[in-house]
């Protein structure tokens, strides 16, 4: 497929360009590179190289200045970002000073600008969708329906699966469906304890251990986990999947991959006489020099809010509002899933068991509300998960601990009571003026207009989080677990880290940004396979379902182009 390099003697004309190299921009480099593309990846940020890149990974706590600590200095100067990292991986974040955004209503923006993006420190919780959340928006009428059902994404998910490597364990739910699992970790005592309990005490609750891309055996040359619980700082054995321990070395291995990091893309270029874009602007992030580049096919894949920004940057005579922004949909939608509620509590039994190593996992309960009419609620639509963990409390746990001397050592050392911590994800609607937008006036060191973010919760999301907290008090309770606390800590819009929406597939030109294989409506050779294109945000982990998307547009577009139709 060379001969789709039609300008290679140009130096900056390829096959395709990539903007973003974290998981989705990732999975397209590789997918596109395979598939015989030049292709250049731009990303903004430093290059990050992995294993040598990784500086923090082999380091003891007492080797760290403030033992794993933010100074309260982090906290005066990134105020946003400290929230996300501690000293082993604040290299991995960017300083809020440096990277400033309008907050017209609060919203943490977390943000890793570097190649491999947040691939490097994101959780690795790895879900599938339904027909449950694919169905939701055209049954209840909030939002509107996707365009792809989970028979369209199926053979996808089995794909990237195969590839990045998932453990988990099997269990026949409808409406979280089972994938291609590596062997699962294990549940401790506590956590097998109260599966059971669920198991007997309801009829459509299910405790499971989590789904999460850590290799629970060596796979693709690369792990196995090593049960450390320290992958936020880069894992040197290549334990769990990353743009840059998997994806990108793919992608090289190619000869066909063209990185470029330090490259802030400042617009997107669109030719009025083919009706396509015809390449990208950028700024070099060190020397401030603007230069263009070519390709038949762009992927947008900067992140939600970033990705969202490029395309109102990108402003011409036939786009004055931004590229594919004629409805002016883009930037609206924006979600997360709304968190930090549900209950902790204590067991008394178990004083004879303990458990070995970090496990860098805990457990699941998949859905159980709105999932039928025997589930429905009349004070809320859509659902929530939780995810938790059990274990024995340990000395920083009882660092208050009175005492001195021998005994006071022995007491810190000898393992605390059973405890039990669940936290609820709740899926949150998509409402329009929850919208990323550009401001007129203030800009950036590069000159970049600078995002305006607007986004709250609403009622819906504030009733189902009463439930949230009393469903999680209830099933501890239930469980045999006493001094039961339940919690809500006032979540602000994007502290999970699952923003999402703004660049929305759909059926219509009118109410939607892209169809169904992630093209713009109106510019056809851009596809945007990031979390900007979700229509619904559904109860979990996104990040699994932006990875088979990605496959599958690139999959499309390279067919589109061997047809010679881009």
């Amino acid at each position: 497929m060379a001969n789709l390099n039609i300008k290679a003697t140009n130096g900056h004309t390829y096959d395709a360009i990539v903007i973003g190299s974290g998981i989705s921009g990732g999975w397209a480099a590789k997918e596109l590179c395979e598939k015989g593309l030049k292709t250049l990846l731009l990303e903004r940020g430093r290059n990050v190289e992995h294993v040598k890149d990784y500086t923090t990974a082999t380091l003891h706590p007492w080797e760290f200045k403030h033992r794993l600590n933010n100074p309260e200095q982090d906290k005066l100067e990134d105020p946003i970002q400290s929230g996300a990292y501690d000293e082993s991986s604040k290299h991995f974040f960017v300083r809020d000073k440096e990277h400033p955004y309008i907050q017209e209503k609060p919203f943490s923006w977390i943000r890793g600008y570097q190649v491999g993006g947040r691939s490097l420190t994101w959780g690795r919780q790895c879900y599938r969708l339904s027909d449950l959340d694919f169905e939701a928006n055209a049954k209840d009428g909030h939002g509107v329906d996707w365009p792809i059902r989970y028979q369209d994404i199926a053979p996808w998910y089995d794909y990237v699966e195969q590839f990045a490597g998932i453990s988990g364990q099997a269990e026949g739910l409808p409406h979280l469906p089972d994938g291609q699992f590596l062997p699962p970790m294990e549940l401790n005592c506590l956590e097998q304890h109260v599966r059971e309990q669920l198991k007997q005490k309801y009829n459509d609750r299910l405790l499971t251990i989590a789904r999460v891309a850590n290799l629970s055996q060596g796979h693709n040359n690369r792990g196995p986990c090593q049960y450390r619980n320290l992958c936020h700082r880069g894992c040197p054995f290549g334990g769990y999947f990353s743009s840059n321990g998997a994806t990108l070395p793919a992608a090289m291995a190619t000869g066909n991959l063209t990185l470029r990091p330090f490259s802030i893309v400042t617009e997107i270029i669109y030719d009025k006489n083919t009706r396509k874009a015809s390449g990208v602007r950028i700024i070099d992030a060190e020397t401030k020099e603007s230069m263009e580049y070519h390709a038949r096919i762009i992927f947008l894949n900067a992140s939600t809010i970033a990705s969202a920004a490029i395309l109102l940057k990108s402003v011409s005579d036939a786009f004055p509002n931004g590229l594919g922004n004629s409805n002016d949909m883009v930037g609206r939608h924006l979600m997360d899933h709304h968190f930090k509620v549900g209950a902790m509590g204590e067991y008394k039994g178990f004083k004879d068991q303990y458990y070995a190593g970090r496990r860098p996992a805990g457990i699941y309960i998949p859905r159980f509300r709105n999932v039928n009419e025997a589930t429905r609620r009349t004070d809320y639509v859509r659902g929530f998960g939780y995810q938790g963990y059990a274990e024995r409390e340990a000395w920083m746990d009882n660092f208050k601990m009175p005492g001195y001397g021998d005994q006071f050592k022995k007491d810190l050392t000898n393992p605390g009571k059973w405890v039990m911590w669940l936290g609820a994800w709740g899926e949150m609607l998509p409402y329009a003026d929850n919208r990323v937008t550009l401001s007129p006036s203030d800009t950036d060191k590069w000159g970049q207009p600078l995002v305006r973010i607007s986004f709250d919760i609403k009622d819906n999301e504030k009733a189902m989080r009463k439930d949230m907290r009393s469903s999680a008090e209830e099933m501890l309770e239930m469980s045999g677990l006493t001094n039961i606390s339940g919690f809500d800590y006032n979540y602000t819009g994007g502290e999970c880290v699952h923003e999402m929406g703004t660049v929305r597939m759909g059926h219509d030109p009118k109410t939607s940004v892209l169809n169904k294989w992630n093209q713009l409506h109106e510019v056809p050779n851009v596809f945007v396979t990031d979390g900007s294109c979700m229509t619904s945000s559904a109860t979990q982990n996104p990040s699994l379902t932006y990875m088979a998307l990605t496959a599958r547009a690139c999959d499309h577009a390279v067919q589109l182009l061997k047809k010679n139709e881009l």
